[in-house]
């Protein structure tokens, strides 16, 4: 048998075709001789003279170069590639062989977008040109490089300091600019090194010890210290994993400084130290004040009740006694002086109520409303049987709240309400419940179609002695929507007030249910 090797002929033969050796028709090879094993191989074959001639070729050859192997027979080999092909690689590959064996290169076949390796080797008749395909070859070896190319570049630019190690040798072969700064170690001399001896005594050994073999990519973190070139020592979080670093078994580590971190740490646990002592002194003095407070308060307010009521009782014993040689005049003092020391009583009651609400919350429990709302509106009805006011109210009104902190607050609602509707000549007040804003949550309001307020300051209603009307229309001494508003804090809700357009008041508080009161 005729091996395909074996007929390669040094000269051309004697009839040159004229065929246009590009012809892509003429595909399948003209009956010859038997092929060899060499025609079995996956690439194609194609066999020059010593001038670089085609003289043969094998099936797989005259597939990649689309043509028949008479149509290519005695042309120079870069007479069968385009002339682009032929003006980049000619020259080149002259050079190449003059020096070496062989000559690689790759070319897109643009028609048929795909990609072949062209490699030319010296043998003795001549030259062998092997044909493959390298579509995904080159495409991965593409990919492989940009891979690399951009993990070189994160590692590089990586602003924590790195560096690599072989795993068996301990030799450091990789380190980023990051690291040549943290360290102060020039590049040439750092890839000197094996890891020991950026670690104090004894601690790279122990770090080795720590590094258990994992897979590929899973890291593991410590705190240690490492030696600059200065020769101080500085505590790092280092963490580390197991990584391929150019075909060999590496460790990948990365540092951040801690020592600044460290030293803010100890500064800020002094600090809360410090903090926490200064709150616990601050505590004691402020549950002192309040103890003084509350003494002082619940003193005064006895000792000016007493007063004022020996004041009231004088005053009603002149009133009494003394009007019929009173003038008009001495009468209007007297009631002035009635009036004043009422007011003045009423202040001094809802004051010892806003000082005393702290101590008054207790324990929890489910409280039906709308009976204390009516007593609260039959008291007020007695106060002006006169007046004509329609009163809209649930027939079940339960929270779970403080009774006797809910009380005071619908007392000081109701009394609001009850107040400034009081020049309605059809006057109303609704007293209801609303789903909270939150789940767990209920909104006690009540609403009248009284005097309303300016919604510019409603910010300033439940502040103490905060008033937006005159005391001449609408007496009173501003404390009662700052009861309101504590009995709301303490039971962990809150307290506002809307007036659209004037057109009367509506007052809400929040009342989270089963939570515990706020002391």
């Amino acid at each position: 048998m005729t091996r395909f090797l074996d007929n390669f002929q040094p000269n051309p033969p004697d009839n040159v075709p004229a065929d246009n050796p590009h012809d892509v028709n003429a595909i399948v090879p003209p009956a010859r001789h038997e092929w060899g094993v060499g025609d079995l191989t996956l690439d194609g074959i194609v066999l020059l003279d010593q001038k670089l001639v085609i003289v043969d070729a094998n099936p797989r050859a005259l597939v990649f170069l689309h043509t028949s192997l008479s149509a290519i027979s005695g042309y120079s080999l870069w007479d069968v590639v385009s002339q682009e092909i032929a003006s980049q690689h000619e020259e080149a590959a002259e050079r190449a062989l003059a020096d070496s064996d062989q000559y690689v290169f790759v070319i897109h076949e643009s028609h048929t977008n795909s990609w072949a390796e062209y490699t030319l080797r010296r043998c003795a008749a001549g030259y062998i040109v092997n044909l493959r395909e390298a579509g995904p070859a080159q495409k991965y070896q593409r990919l492989l490089e940009d891979s690399k190319r951009y993990n070189q570049l994160i590692f590089e630019a990586n602003p924590n300091a790195m560096w690599v190690f072989d795993r068996t040798s301990l030799q450091i072969f990789a380190v980023n600019q990051a690291a040549i700064r943290f360290y102060g170690i020039a590049r040439k001399t750092f890839t000197t090194l094996g890891m020991n001896a950026l670690f104090p005594e004894g601690e790279g050994a122990e770090l080795l010890d720590s590094m258990h073999v994992g897979k590929e990519g899973q890291s593991e973190m410590r705190l240690c210290r490492q030696k600059r070139m200065d020769g101080k020592e500085v505590l790092v979080e280092l963490a580390w994993s197991q990584v391929k670093w150019n075909g060999s078994q590496a460790m990948l580590v990365s540092l951040a400084d801690t020592s600044d971190r460290h030293i803010a740490d100890t500064a800020l646990k002094k600090s809360n130290a410090e903090l926490q002592q200064t709150l616990l002194v601050q505590q004691a003095e402020l549950k002192n004040a309040r103890h003084d407070l509350l003494t002082f308060t619940q003193a005064v307010s006895t000792d000016l009740q007493d007063s004022l009521h020996v004041a009231q009782g004088f005053a009603a014993r002149l009133a009494e006694k003394y009007s019929p040689v009173l003038d008009d005049q001495g009468l209007h003092y007297v009631k002035r002086i009635q009036s004043s020391i009422s007011q003045l009583a009423r202040l001094v009651d809802d004051l010892r109520t806003l000082a005393q609400l702290p101590l008054r919350s207790g324990t929890l429990e489910m409280v039906d409303l709308a009976p204390v709302c009516r007593s609260l509106f039959a008291d007020l009805r007695k106060l002006n049987p006169d007046r004509n006011v329609t009163i809209e109210m649930d027939s079940s009104l339960t929270v779970v709240g403080n009774r006797g902190l809910l009380v005071t607050a619908l007392h000081c609602l109701l009394d609001n309400a009850w107040k400034f509707s009081d020049k309605k000549s059809e006057a109303w007040i609704k007293v209801g419940l609303l789903p909270g804003k939150q789940a767990d949550e209920l909104t006690l309001v009540v609403a009248d179609n009284g005097a309303g307020f300016d919604p510019v300051y409603s910010g300033n209603l439940f502040t103490a002695f905060q008033r937006l009307h005159s005391s001449a229309d609408f007496p009173g001494n501003g404390l009662g929507l700052a009861i309101i508003k504590r009995v709301a804090q303490l039971h962990g809700g809150t307290a506002w007030a809307e007036s659209p357009d004037h057109m009367g008041a509506s007052f809400f508080m929040s009342l989270p249910q089963m939570q515990p009161v706020v002391s």
